[in-house]
């Protein structure tokens, strides 16, 4: 009977081995919810909508992309943390989710522990754009005037504490100037404010403007990237522009819920990094001006573990905080 029993055992054992990586080996068996919490016509939406079409293909099932708006992303970021981690439920942030938690005071998600990071994605630089009407081909220039009318010099941003946000607080800061930031609810309304110049000026993640300054609709003055994008190569960096120390780019991640098994994580990932690397998206992220990163969990874990102090320390001595 102990033999018996001892072999039943061994039986059970190689049975579950043997069982425990099919439900990942099986992945998916129905439709991937891909959470983007901003409003369509942003960056992260842009490429929240190109990763869903892509992984749609590859993976054989519906990546639908659902927009949840609000609260500086944090919306969105709060129902994917509370998601159930069995690999339907993907989230696609921005900066927002490394600088929301020293700008909240209370945030529905933990950046260390909520998620388990996939891969940035992709980054792109920030951007300063003005309305074609307003009498400003530098950043020196458009200094200049905002020095000697700062009423008349609001500046719109995709909403408090993005980094086109805290890009345009740094130029504020660096420069002394007397100015407003116009917050709104994403990159897309941010970009339409100024196209139709509600606001004469804007600084935005470059992909949703890039369309508006190639059509000169929009007239770009200054990157914040350390060097020159290659989809606007006659726009200089702020550092050319004369104004230094004012880096910022804003990151496109790709993150589960805490506790989704490792073998999808895998799984997703290695499919992002194909998708990444087909010819096709290359040339759109190009023409956006995104830069390809497709880091791996860890190297995005360690991103996440760096920036979250870096954007606190910005945002306080900024002085800005949303309850």
């Amino acid at each position: 009977m102990k033999i018996v029993h001892a072999a039943g055992l061994l039986l059970a054992f190689a049975a579950a081995a043997t069982a425990a990586p099919l439900p990942a080996q099986q992945y998916p068996t129905k439709p991937i919810r891909l959470i983007v919490p901003f409003p369509p016509g942003g960056p992260t939406d842009t490429m929240g909508r190109i990763l869903g079409q892509k992984l749609t293909e590859v993976l054989g099932q519906q990546v639908v992309v659902d927009d949840r708006v609000g609260a500086g992303g944090n919306i969105g970021m709060g129902i994917a943390a509370n998601a159930a981690p069995d690999g339907y439920t993907m989230l696609i942030v921005s900066s927002s989710f490394v600088v929301n938690p020293g700008l909240y005071r209370k945030i529905p998600y933990d950046p260390f522990r909520s998620f388990l990071p996939v891969s940035n994605v992709a980054a792109s630089p920030n951007v300063f754009v003005v309305h074609p009407t307003i009498p400003a081909r530098t950043m020196q220039e458009l200094v200049g005037l905002m020095k000697k009318e700062p009423r008349k010099f609001n500046i719109g941003t995709p909403g408090v504490g993005t980094t086109p946000d805290l890009s345009a607080q740094l130029l504020r800061l660096t420069t002394r100037l007397d100015i407003t930031t116009v917050p709104y609810a994403g990159a897309g309304p941010a970009v339409t404010a100024v196209v139709g110049n509600q606001v004469p000026v804007g600084c935005t993640a470059l992909p949703p403007t890039t369309p508006y300054i190639t059509s000169g609709r929009l007239r770009a003055l200054a990157v914040t990237s350390a060097k020159r994008s290659g989809t606007l190569p006659n726009v200089p960096t702020m550092a050319e522009a004369g104004f230094p120390g004012q880096e910022a780019d804003t990151l496109q991640g790709v993150l589960l819920p805490a506790g989704t098994p490792k073998a999808i994580v895998d799984r997703l990932h290695g499919e992002i990094v194909k998708i990444m690397a087909m010819p096709d998206v290359k040339e759109k992220m190009a023409t956006l001006g995104f830069d390809i990163i497709a880091s791996s969990p860890q190297e995005f874990a360690a991103q996440i573990r760096n920036e979250v102090p870096k954007w606190s320390k910005v945002v306080k001595n900024a002085g800005i905080q949303v309850n």
